[in-house]
């Protein structure tokens, strides 16, 4: 959970760190004080994603990584449970004897 909060909040702030640059940078090649407000933010979208690849590796890696665990534990758990439910349906079998009917239990 912490890889997730890190770089979230990393990826957040490279936004609004690209969001104020494209302003500015509007601002001082229009010379006007008015800012529209669509393409600035189009603008630093697209600058961030670009940026947060090459900057934010090392955290993307290791939220990646977290992530992965936890999917590997998750199938482990559900191949734990799967096999033991196979045993038990099949000491049950066992225990029927062969060639027995089950289904008015």
């Amino acid at each position: 959970m912490k890889e997730f909060v890190v770089y979230t909040l990393l990826r957040l702030g490279l936004f609004v760190i690209s969001l104020l640059t494209v302003i500015l940078v509007w601002i001082l090649v229009t010379g006007e004080s008015q800012v529209p407000a669509l393409w600035p933010v189009v603008l630093a979208f697209a600058l961030s994603g670009v940026l947060s690849y090459f900057l934010l590796n090392r955290q993307r890696e290791a939220f990646a990584r977290k992530v992965e665990e936890r999917a590997a534990r998750a199938t482990s758990a559900f191949e734990e449970r799967k096999a033991r439910e196979d045993r038990i349906t099949d000491d049950e079998a066992t225990e029927d004897g062969p060639g027995q009917d089950r289904s008015d239990d």
